[in-house]
Order: structure tokens, then sequence, then C-alpha cells
């Protein structure tokens, strides 16, 4: 397979002065980092319409944002979005995420690194990903935990954010393409192109693991 991305990265230099601060704002803060949104410039009411989506829903927003990182890097483990699924939110770091809370993810409902609320987050984001039965407990845990407007907002993310990653593991992009030599956001052993190849040639990198819904059959769901 060719390692040239499907659709070409639009040159930062031509770019105006606001997308060209916006990319750097992606190249120092990340998520996105600047390689998707380097395609996405190629049409600026895509390129705004996913900056200001992902400002305004993921960054800030009404919900916790540690819950929208992890149902982020769910979609991502799920999808095999690899592009997203080697990013890391600062926020969420600094919000005291730590890359084990990341490794777990498929097999969150039988983990215990998660608590309920996590959990009920993670359980729609498992519905939507995987087209699973929608389920009285799995509304009965969200409404337990989250408010009407929560819940616009986290399902609303889920499926922005999923539709994107189907996107872009289809258009060969790659980190340290665009605006290089910065590691914002990169996941542990991503900040250089050189530490990816060799996080990727492990054995137990993330993408080479099979992906599959969790098994459903806890007691909460086998009591329905």
């Amino acid at each position: 397979m060719s390692n040239e991305p499907r659709i070409s990265y639009v040159p930062v230099e031509n770019l105006d002065e606001d997308m060209r601060a916006e990319m750097e704002r992606c190249a120092n803060y990340g998520t996105p980092r600047p390689e998707s949104q380097a395609v996405r410039a190629h049409v600026p009411a895509v390129f705004w319409s996913f900056a200001n989506t992902w400002r305004d829903v993921f960054h800030t927003g009404i919900a916790d944002h540690n819950i929208k990182e992890l149902c982020r890097i769910y979609v991502s483990h799920s999808v095999k979005c690899e592009f997203c699924g080697n990013q890391r939110s600062i926020k969420s770091r600094d919000g005291g995420l730590i890359e084990r809370d990341y490794m777990d993810l498929l097999n969150f409902e039988k983990s215990t690194r998660y608590d309920d609320r996590q959990k009920a987050a993670l359980r729609w984001a498992e519905t939507i990903v995987w087209d699973l039965p929608v389920t009285d407990h799995m509304w009965d845990e969200l409404r337990k935990y989250y408010s009407e407007e929560e819940q616009v907002e986290i399902g609303y993310f889920i499926s922005v954010t999923m539709g994107q990653q189907r996107w872009l593991r289809t258009m060969n992009i790659d980190h340290h393409q665009v605006l290089p030599g910065t590691a914002a956001s990169m996941a542990p052993g991503f900040e250089t192109a050189e530490e990816m190849a060799k996080t990727r040639a492990r054995d137990d990198y993330w993408a080479k693991q099979e992906a599959a819904p969790t098994d459903r059959s806890t007691p909460s769901e086998a009591a329905e």
C-alpha cells in the first residue's frame, strides 16, 4: 500500500491567516493533530466545521471531558483508527487520566479500572459503534448518571468522532507529516516518527489486537 495520503495535505503556507493559526494550535496542542486538518483544509467550511465542533463539544461543552476522551479512544480501538487512537487529550492528562486508563477499554464491562458512571457512557459508545441492541438497562444507567443535556452532548460526540475516525482510517494519513517537530497530544511511544515506528512493530501494539464488543453477559444485562 502507498505511504502517500489518499487526499493531499494542503500546504500550511497556502492557508489564510486564521486557518494557519488554527493549524499552529493543532501542532502545539493537538486533538486534532494538524494532518487531519490539512486534509479538511481543501474545503474551508469542512475545516471550520470540525474545528468548531471539536472546540465546543469536545474541549469544552457541559459533559465531563474525561468521559468524552474515554469514549473517543473506545471508538478508535473499535474501528482501528490508528491516527486518532495514538493521540491523547492534554486536558484529560491534566484531569487525571493515565495511560493505563486507555488500555482496557474494549474490555471495559469486566474491567475494574472504570466506575459505573464511566461504564454507562462506554456502554452507549459500544452500542452505537457496534450497532448492538438497545436495552432498558443502558438507558437506565445513562439517566442515572447524566442529565439529558449531557446525554445529547455525549451521544453527539460519540457519533461525530465515530464518523470522522471511520473516514480517517481510509485516508492513509499519519503523524509527524505536517508541521512536524512537536509531540503535543501524542501517546507515549509516538512522540517522534522514529519512536512511532518502533511502537507499531511491537507485538502488543493495540491495533494488532482483535477488536470486538465486550461480552455482554454481565449480571445486569442477564437480568433483563
